[in-house]
């Protein structure tokens, strides 16, 4: 009797297509709306100046630029070198040191216990072979340091509007929503053996002129919206729309016809054994 097995996803065929997703957009335009979650996790890690501090899946600069103004050496790192050179020119018009280099968050070109925090806002959670994501930022924090990151929730409005987008686009066999990395049971499975793990519930509000402008900037400039687009026709494109139209009324917290919209996201302070 023959048994099968199901193929393991084509992590490398996948992250090629993320790239070339986050890249077709203009992330920075959503990015630079974030700062206050970096700014928020630098104070929660609560690092010394001058420590060691690797940013992964940096994007434009968020959480590097959080942790530089704290004094602390900084390498920032992402995939999408388009993204680095952003925060680069960020931290040159604050007269802000930092290091910056292209590296994959599942193969991160450092040795072991380099650093003394790992940190990631908003980023290391869409790799797709999310364990090993996971096991890397262990490998390179050294014992006794911390791992910080802010992670969108699965119940949230960012982590349901990946849940739109999945049912509009479906994601690639095997791979999981990066949503997961917002769930306590998921972080304590991957970060299992960790001397503590805080997880501090946060919301960020997201603030646009109307349901329609949000569509359009994301659709505009963020990566994964952008590329949902680009694969329909016009029939699915109208019906993602109206899908994102409905998500935004059931969170919109605004009665002026703005949108304003929190959602939910994790502050995850990991200490490392």
């Amino acid at each position: 009797m023959t048994t099968t097995t199901q193929d393991a996803p084509d992590y490398a065929a996948i992250k090629a297509r993320q790239n070339a997703a986050w890249a077709s957009g203009d992330y920075a335009r959503i990015g630079t709306t974030l700062q206050l979650t970096g700014e928020l996790l630098a104070e929660a890690m609560d690092l010394a100046p001058g420590a060691r501090v690797l940013d992964v899946a940096a994007g434009n600069g968020n959480a590097t630029l959080a942790f530089a103004r704290r004094w602390c050496t900084v390498m920032s790192t992402d995939y999408v070198e388009a993204l680095l050179a952003r925060g680069r020119a960020r931290a040159e018009a604050e007269g802000l040191e930092i290091g910056s280099q292209v590296a994959d968050a599942e193969a991160l070109p450092f040795p072991d216990a380099s650093f003394d925090a790992v940190v990631s806002t908003f980023g290391v959670m869409f790799a797709p072979d999310q364990a090993t994501a996971a096991r890397e930022m262990l490998r390179v924090c050294r014992p006794g340091g911390r791992i910080g990151m802010a992670n969108w929730m699965p119940e949230g409005f960012i982590g349901q509007l990946f849940r739109t987008l999945g049912r509009h686009v479906p994601p690639p066999a095997g791979v999981k929503s990066p949503a997961l990395w917002g769930s306590r049971p998921w972080l304590e499975e991957h970060f299992a053996g960790a001397a503590g793990i805080l997880v501090n519930d946060r919301s960020f509000v997201l603030r646009y002129r109307s349901a329609d402008h949000f569509i359009g900037v994301f659709r505009t400039w963020y990566g994964p919206v952008h590329k949902a687009f680009l694969a329909l026709d016009a029939a699915g494109q109208a019906a993602l729309a109206e899908d994102l139209r409905g998500l935004v009324g059931r969170f919109n917290t605004a009665t002026d016809g703005t949108m304003r919209v929190p959602s939910d996201y994790a502050e995850v302070v990991v200490a490392r054994g």
